[in-house]
């Protein structure tokens, strides 16, 4: 029975609509595959990467800490800024050199129910479903001791805001 059992769970689970809210207990329409809880005062931090070389996947967000600034990769081998000529600090020191990279370790998001192969930390595999990111009211007030590579979006100011561990930075549409 049990062998009968467990394929079938598994095969079910593969079947499920993979949409994810944190903080919250549902997310709020079908556009979307993560959300996070709002009215808060926390925000998404971002992976720290040593070396973005290897990083070819468009829309990648990271903090790099070659040079503390926050980006996205917006074309092949083409880093956006988002930190806006502002050097930022991060403390490093849990990454330390003894640290083994898993690199087949991620989360991915996806409804089709397929394999895909993206490299990344967290990926969100749809093409019909986004990411909303945390709400938080005035950051750059609210939010205390923000770490280097925080992402939110800043519901007064309505725009993104970024944290590269010494400012802010506010990114609007």
């Amino acid at each position: 029975m049990k062998k009968i059992l467990i394929p079938l769970i598994i095969s079910v689970g593969c079947l499920i609509n993979a949409q994810i809210g944190i903080s919250r207990a549902s997310v709020s329409n079908n556009s979307v595959s993560l959300q996070f809880g709002d009215n808060e005062n926390k925000g998404l931090i971002l992976p720290y990467v040593t070396d973005k070389n290897s990083i070819t996947e468009k829309g990648t967000m990271i903090y790099d800490t070659t040079d503390n600034k926050v980006k996205y990769l917006k074309d092949t081998n083409t880093w956006f800024d988002l930190s806006v000529n502002t050097i930022g600090i991060a403390d490093l020191s849990l990454q330390g050199s003894d640290k083994t990279e898993q690199p087949g370790a991620k989360v991915s998001i996806d409804t089709t129910g397929g394999n895909k192969s993206t490299a990344g930390i967290l990926v969100l595999e749809d093409t019909n479903k986004a990411m909303v990111l945390p709400k938080v009211a005035n950051p750059h007030l609210t939010i205390i001791n923000p770490d280097a590579g925080m992402i939110v979006y800043d519901t007064s100011k309505r725009q993104l805001a970024v944290f590269n561990g010494k400012m802010w930075s506010f990114w609007k549409p």
